[in-house]
């Protein structure tokens, strides 16, 4: 298989395979912070106009909602039959009673369905989702929406185009005010992820959800850099170097220095390798503080991973933690202390952090936000700013990674 994509990369090198200058080479919650294994399900084919599933508003536990056509005429399907439909003029009150959806148009009673899907052929085809019960701001969404209740409650399913998803994921994940190159950055790793991920949720009905378990999700981009970002680099997406898709960690900001797989994860990954991030320091995210009480510290230790703080060289060790360059745990004589839990016990912001003593506290000393593997997204808009492109970005962050386009990695598939 190795030997296989070799000699497929060397084929289509000529075309497809863009290598960034030798420095890249030599080194190597706006955080999607996933505490979710790296294991992955694949499908053989992709397409690049692939539909994807995407359970949204899921933290939401919505009674009731308005859906209102933006662009396209959409048919209601209820029970697999087409009962009526609607456009930009209309909007259709959707509630639960009991176990099945209650569908009103203008107060019009349509009745009362245990599913139900809104369907629209037209090339570009948007809808407002207003929700009464709870009353929240409404939000755009593109392609079609299915419904139906789920206890109690409304489970919608946005079944959306490939791109117009990843656009939506790139604003969620990246915000609105950066560059189109480095949203060029945003769009390939949002599209790699989303398809080597397809099949996460499948045993619950759809392909993906909204929150951070997946990709963030707030519904349609109308930001034009985003967009022309996202055509820019339609079906694009990165493999390792036995043609798998990778998985396209990324974080806000690293402190300097990006983390291990195994170091987080527990599983070593060859394209997520620590790399010196100097692109990242003089940015937003890169030091923060925090101060807790001296005796709270060595009590966490204590009572959380039998820490020896009643040795005087273990508490001073815990005291005056120096973390220079990135450290998987605090040790003292075979005790290790995984930064990793600290960081999610205490709720910091990363594992790269040194202590130090300030009277009867402790405080915490760190640099960067989030779980530091991978793309480090600060550091990549800095570069971008810089001039570097997007595959300078990419061949900086993954080491020994290809970006080839979907049909290319079909053909190999095949």
């Amino acid at each position: 298989m190795k030997n296989l994509a070799k000699i497929f990369f060397a084929c289509i090198a000529t075309t497809t395979l863009v290598g960034a200058s030798g420095i890249f080479y030599t080194n190597k919650e706006k955080t999607r912070d996933k505490k979710t294994s790296t294991k992955k399900t694949e499908r053989k084919i992709f397409s690049t106009n692939e539909v994807i599933s995407v359970k949204i508003l899921s933290q939401s536990k919505i009674k009731s909602l308005l859906f209102a056509p933006e662009k396209g005429l959409y048919q209601i399907i209820a029970n697999g039959k087409n009962i009526a439909s609607i456009d930009a003029q209309n909007a259709l009150k959707i509630s639960v009673v009991n176990d099945s959806l209650e569908l009103k148009l203008f107060e019009k009673p349509l009745g009362r369905y245990p599913f139900v899907k809104l369907l629209s052929f037209d090339e570009e085809k948007v809808f407002k989702l207003k929700l009464l019960n709870p009353d929240r701001k409404g939000r755009f969404f593109s392609d079609n929406l299915s419904l139906s209740s789920e206890n109690g409650f409304l489970r919608l399913i946005n079944e959306s185009k490939l791109d117009n998803y990843i656009a939506g994921v790139s604003e969620a994940e990246a915000g609105s005010r950066s560059s189109l190159e480095f949203y060029k950055v945003q769009s390939i790793l949002a599209r790699t992820y989303a398809l080597g991920h397809i099949n996460k949720h499948q045993a619950e009905g759809f392909n993906l959800c909204d929150q951070t378990h997946c990709q963030v999700f707030f519904g349609r981009s109308a930001e034009s850099d985003i967009l022309r970002a996202v055509a820019a680099t339609k079906g694009k997406v990165v493999v390792d170097e036995n043609m798998t898709l990778i998985d396209a960690a990324f974080h806000s900001n690293s402190g300097g220095q990006t983390v291990n797989s195994e170091d987080v994860w527990g599983k070593a990954m060859p394209y997520l390798r620590s790399v010196k991030d100097s692109f990242s320091l003089k940015m937003p995210n890169a030091r923060w503080q925090r101060k807790m009480a001296a005796q709270d510290w060595l009590s966490y230790l204590k009572i959380k991973h039998n820490y020896p703080v009643e040795d005087s060289l273990a508490r001073k060790t815990a005291l005056h933690f120096l973390q220079e360059t990135r450290k998987a745990n605090l040790e003292f004589y075979g005790v290790r202390v995984p930064l990793k839990s600290v960081r999610n016990d205490l709720q910091l912001k990363s594992t790269f952090f040194s202590i130090e003593t300030q009277g009867d506290s402790v405080v915490f000393l760190g640099k960067g936000f989030g779980h530091g593997i991978g793309m480090c997204q600060e550091g990549a808009m800095r570069m971008t700013k810089m001039g570097y492109n997007y595959k300078d970005v990419l061949h900086f962050y993954y080491k020994n990674v290809h970006l080839i386009d979907i049909k290319e990695l079909n053909f190999f598939r095949e």
